[in-house]
């Protein structure tokens, strides 16, 4: 039976629970549209409502029970929350009223919204397209295995992994595929999009730079073991973690490594990068590391494993753990 291997972020079992008593606007600098946001650093830049004062106030504002486990994070746009279980869900980010679902059969991934348009990858090998508003299919693509692998949108285009080994390239108007690169094992990791450059983990252990374009390698950088952990891109820098126990800062341009830092545990965890500081899951515990020199700066234990992404926004920082808990941190 092929496992699941990333647990992003599980809030319960059965039910999800994306809204709290204090939110800020829904604007589109504070829609978070895909697994990275567009600028690839897992950083919201317009967050002005939730702070170090306030934080501690959140309490639950709705939830919502949809009909199986939940294991992506969901994408947040223009006041709708777009959540995967087995089936995709639309939901009224103010009220959790649920707007329209779509039955794809299989568990699929974190969405990626981009122009009216929801993009989610599906364990049966599928990739859709749906009308953000309605739900109705557009397109679908089938590759050849199952995809865990979150799409990322960028200039018209829809870029994913598979478990055929393939990232894939496909038109977001129409699905037609651009190109495919095959790498020499599994893709869970979501490709971030950067600089004309698509960069991505495979379980053969290297991180890859594609031409966005047409896909041809730029280059490839051999860790020690799978690479799950999807790639941030800040400051000529890609950042990634392997299940070496190693996080790692590449040059953007060359793949040489920059530095990297052993964290004692595999790290299936993608970074978020803020003002020179990269943060990231590994083990039981948060690490906030030096973006330039990789110098360990602090670490916080939870009770239980961390494979999911921490999110950071207005001074804060946000993980979850499988203690079954959500954890904020202040950056001052």
């Amino acid at each position: 039976m092929k496992r699941i291997s990333m647990l992003l972020l599980i809030l319960c079992v059965c039910f999800v629970s994306v809204a709290w008593s204090q939110q800020a606007a829904s604007t589109c600098c504070n829609n978070w549209s895909e697994f990275h946001r567009p600028d690839m650093t897992r950083v919201n830049p317009c967050e002005e409502t939730l702070n170090v004062n306030n934080v501690g106030n959140l309490r639950k504002k709705w939830s919502y029970a949809t009909g199986y486990y939940v294991y992506s994070l969901p994408a947040v746009a223009n006041g709708v929350v777009y959540v995967e279980s087995e089936d995709v869900y639309a939901l009224n980010a103010s009220t959790g009223a649920l707007l329209w679902s779509y039955a794809a059969g299989s568990s699929v991934t974190s969405p990626a919204v981009a122009n009216g348009v929801v993009y989610v990858g599906s364990v049966n090998g599928s990739v859709y397209a749906l009308n953000a508003r309605t739900g109705a299919l557009l397109w679908s693509y089938t590759t050849g295995d199952w995809v865990y692998s979150s799409p990322a949108v960028a200039n018209g285009v829809v870029y994913v992994g598979s478990e055929d080994h393939n990232v894939y390239a496909l038109n977001a108007g129409t699905g037609a595929p651009l190109w495919s690169y095959a790498t020499g094992g599994n893709v869970y990791s979501s490709p971030a999009v950067a600089g004309g450059a698509v960069y991505v983990g495979s379980e053969d252990g290297n991180v890859y730079a594609l031409n966005a374009s047409t896909g041809a390698l730029l280059w490839s950088y051999t860790t020690g073991n799978w690479v799950e952990s999807s790639p941030a891109v800040a400051d000529g820098a890609v950042y990634v973690g392997s299940l070496d126990h190693n996080v790692y800062a590449l040059n953007a341009s060359t793949g040489a490594l920059l530095w990297s830092n052993t964290t004692g545990n595999a790290v299936y965890s993608s970074p978020a990068v803020a003002n020179g500081v990269v943060y990231v899951g590994s083990g039981r515990s948060l690490l906030a590391l030096n973006a330039r020199t990789g110098a360990k700066l602090w670490r916080y234990t939870t009770g239980n494993a961390v494979y999911s992404s921490p999110a950071v926004a207005n001074g804060m920082v946000y993980i979850g753990s499988l203690d079954r808990k959500v954890y904020a941190f202040g950056l001052k």
